[in-house]
């Protein structure tokens, strides 16, 4: 397979193909009548784009942003090498199988093993094949693919249905915090108190720890898909390496949303939450924003991923003021004044992720 159909709410967006790299070209009708899908990398212009970039296998960042993350593309590999032993395994070949089943809105076209995979869903048994799987014991791969093979991170997913809705279900890693699935709860429940915009959360019950961590999918509207990309993609860049300051991401914010004040005082309260909720993990790809198709422009999507989480250095990924640990009140208040905020309100904004933090928090810290 050496080219994909890429759609957009059934729309053609444009065609992906493959030779000695891998290039992409709109479609003349989307250049009339869409918007760039990713700003940076392809502007929104009829002309044939060429990838030079090794950071995602040769993808532009934002076609692998579709693709699932550690977990899922090691489910994903698995999968193809037990069902499809005879083909070469590409990025080509995984977009092919996420068809339209990935993470935000874009589809591809020819399709593979998108065959419909209903069963009846029991989370514990769930979490027990995915032990199995990280322990290199016997599993059912078709079952953990078809639930979570195109989510993304680094934790087992399973992307379910819930009262007809679209929802993640995160499962526990071996190397996770005791209780992860509580934890996050617990601090989604924060993010909500402090003012955060955080999709709807679920603690679902289980009986084997305190919980699986549940939340509604933002890239889902009714019967419509929405067009989100993360830094890590705008950027052609790897989310693993910390290279990226608060400071950028202001600036990178205040671009592609046309300084909304309301996004950046909402990326404000989440850089003084990553600081005193203790979420070191706070790297490039944790970052996303979403296409408004209503104000035809970007803006900054709904948070995640917001969560107690260490670094094998004990720093933020993303600097603050250029500083990894050790950041100070004036650090992260001169961030927001650089980035054109109003200084009394930071001040009010970061007093109140200090007291709910402080409050509801406290154990994990």
């Amino acid at each position: 397979m050496n080219s994909l159909k890429v759609y957009y709410n059934n729309r053609l967006v444009g065609t992906i193909k493959k030779s000695d790299k891998l290039y992409f070209q709109y479609d003349e009708e989307w250049v009339k009548n869409g918007f760039s899908i990713s700003p940076l990398s392809l502007p929104l212009k009829n002309e044939l784009f060429v990838s030079d970039n090794n950071t995602f296998d040769g993808l532009f960042g934002v076609f692998a942003d579709s693709l699932p993350d550690s977990w899922g593309k090691l489910l994903l590999t698995r999968y193809l090498k037990k069902n499809r032993p005879n083909d070469k395994i590409d990025e080509i070949l995984f977009l092919s199988c996420i068809g339209k089943n990935g993470m935000g809105a874009l589809e591809y076209r020819p399709e593979e093993n998108n065959d419909d995979y209903k069963f009846e869903i029991d989370y514990d048994d769930i979490q027990r094949e995915a032990d199995y799987a990280i322990d290199g014991l016997d599993y059912d791969i078709d079952k953990l693919y078809k639930l979570g093979g195109s989510s993304g991170g680094a934790r087992p997913k399973a992307l379910v249905s819930i009262d007809g809705e679209k929802w993640i279900v995160k499962f526990q890693y071996k190397y996770d915090i005791k209780d992860a699935g509580l934890v996050e709860y617990e601090y989604a429940l924060a993010c909500k108190e402090i003012g955060i915009n955080i999709p709807e959360v679920k603690l679902i019950k289980s009986n084997v720890s305190n919980g699986y961590f549940a939340i509604k999918r933002f890239d889902r509207s009714k019967d419509k898909k929405i067009h989100m990309i993360s830094v890590a993609a705008l950027l052609e860049a790897d989310f693993n390496s910390s290279f990226l300051d608060y400071n950028d991401l202001f600036k990178i914010t205040k671009f592609l949303t046309y300084n909304d004040y309301n996004d950046l005082n909402e990326l404000f309260l989440r850089m003084c939450f990553n600081v005193y909720a203790h979420n070191l993990d706070d790297h490039i790809k944790n970052f996303s924003f979403i296409y408004d198709e209503n104000l035809k422009r970007y803006r900054l999507s709904p948070a995640y991923d917001m969560t107690y989480s260490n670094t094998y250095y004990n720093e933020h990924t993303t600097t603050v003021n250029k500083k990894g640990k050790d950041i100070l009140d004036d650090d992260l208040i001169n961030v927001g004044i650089k980035a054109g905020l109003n200084e009394k309100e930071c001040n009010d904004m970061l007093n109140k992720v200090k007291i709910v933090v402080s409050n509801n928090l406290k154990k994990y810290l």
